[in-house]
């Protein structure tokens, strides 16, 4: 079987690789001129199994009010006249019910502990190297009110199969020496202890060359301009090289994953998807403190910035912002992100020497990704994974690979097309 993917980020890149693992002949479209460049270039590093609550939760209503008019809020509406954010904003809403939240959360869960499995398998299997840290994920909670929640968080993890461990400042600070400076306003953390991190990027490119080694072939500087149909399905893919070559690319089966400009590709073919982009920013920062720079991973809980060692430098992360495809830095998104690395390890990091990034998360209302198939039976979707795609990436790459080639995923999980143990 031939397949085409769309896409050579994090979710091409994996799909990539798991259908030629399963005997498919694959070509791998990309607009970038190499991979990982766009969504997965610089995000916050974090394989974070033990957060899989979704943004939209019975307490986000409440929480998004509290932050309107802060321009450095942690998820920023700027709304807009766009019908397509009002929608997804409404639909964000619905998923905020304790029912669906509970099913969301499950489903991400049972995703991302799979997803981690075979990222385990595929770094022992090929060598791969990326910056990875198998220390886990500290959860940072500076309010007590907050903190007190967090017994029932790590009930919930256990029951989805995550392991977890609640620290108090005392054991925070051993674990973490980096956090010396917070011990006097830190109420405790949780450790997600089968959490990791990695350079994202790096694995892109990594696990490209591997996927070349094993026949696949990567079309960079090369853009999808329109699919061509025959009785019902996908016959080829008109695409446009940087060179202004057009040209038509054939194949069995379709994969669309790419990202937040999945659905700008498929309008035309009458596929309307639930994403809309979200904007995050990070910054990388070169460590000048090796002695005094965490070794594990961070998240503050409460302003939603994570920060992760990759090799001699920290990226720090965060915040959501819903102003459809502008690609337009705001200063004091990342000023905020920076704010808090001063504030959290200060010294540790060469702030004047911070390279700055912004890019588009494709999210869902429920932050459920769209694995599966689609009305045309030969187009597929691996893409709406949000601020998950690092933890899902793997899981979600070897997922689609079974549904093209007729197999039944491991997890429970709600695959579209497909009759699921999913409930």
């Amino acid at each position: 079987m031939e397949v085409l993917v769309i896409g050579a980020g994090l979710a091409g890149v994996t799909s990539a690789w798991y259908l030629a693992q399963a005997g498919c002949k694959v070509t791998v479209v990309d607009r970038q001129p190499g991979p990982g460049l766009e969504t997965s270039f610089a995000n916050g590093g974090q394989i974070s199994v033990s957060h899989p609550e979704p943004w939209a939760n019975p307490s986000a209503p409440a929480t998004v009010l509290r932050w309107l008019g802060r321009k450095d809020a942690p998820l920023l509406f700027r709304f807009r006249a766009d019908a397509a954010q009002w929608r997804w904003a409404a639909s964000f809403l619905r998923e905020c019910l304790p029912g669906r939240t509970a099913r969301n959360t499950t489903a991400i869960a049972n995703l991302a502990s799979y997803s981690r499995r075979e990222l385990r398998a595929l770094r022992t299997a090929t060598g791969l190297e990326y910056e990875a840290g198998e220390g886990g994920i500290l959860h940072l909670f500076e309010s007590s009110r907050e903190f007190a929640h967090v017994p029932a968080k790590l009930k919930v993890l256990e029951n989805l199969g995550i392991r977890g461990c609640i620290l108090d400042p005392d054991q925070t600070i051993a674990l973490e020496p980096a956090l010396t400076t917070l011990r006097p306003r830190l109420a405790g953390a949780l450790h997600g202890m089968d959490d990791e991190t990695g350079n994202a990027h790096l694995f892109c490119k990594a696990l490209t060359e591997k996927a070349q080694a094993a026949g696949v072939r990567f079309l960079f500087n090369t853009s999808v301009q329109a699919f061509d149909m025959i009785r019902g399905r996908i016959n080829g893919v008109r695409v446009l090289d940087s060179d202004h070559r057009a040209g038509v690319l054939r194949a069995d089966a379709f994969v669309v994953a790419a990202g937040s400009y999945s659905p700008q590709l498929l309008q035309a073919l009458g596929e309307k998807l639930p994403i809309y982009p979200v904007k995050g920013y990070s910054i990388t920062v070169p460590i000048v403190d090796m002695e005094r720079a965490p070794q594990l991973s961070l998240t503050d809980e409460a302003r939603r910035v994570v920060c992760s060692r990759l090799g001699k430098h920290l990226r720090v992360a965060g915040t959501a912002e819903l102003n459809g495809y502008n690609l337009s830095p705001d200063p004091a998104r990342s000023a905020a992100i920076v704010a808090w690395l001063e504030d959290h390890l200060p010294g540790v990091a060469d702030v004047a020497q911070a390279e700055h990034w912004c890019g588009l998360r494709p999210a869902t209302p429920s932050n459920v990704p769209l694995i599966g198939h689609t009305r045309i039976d030969n187009l597929f979707l691996n893409t709406g994974h949000g601020t998950l795609g690092w933890t899902l990436a793997c899981g979600s790459g070897h997922a689609i690979a079974d549904i093209i080639t007729g197999r039944v995923p491991e997890p429970a999980f709600p695959f579209r097309g497909l009759i699921s143990a999913f409930s």
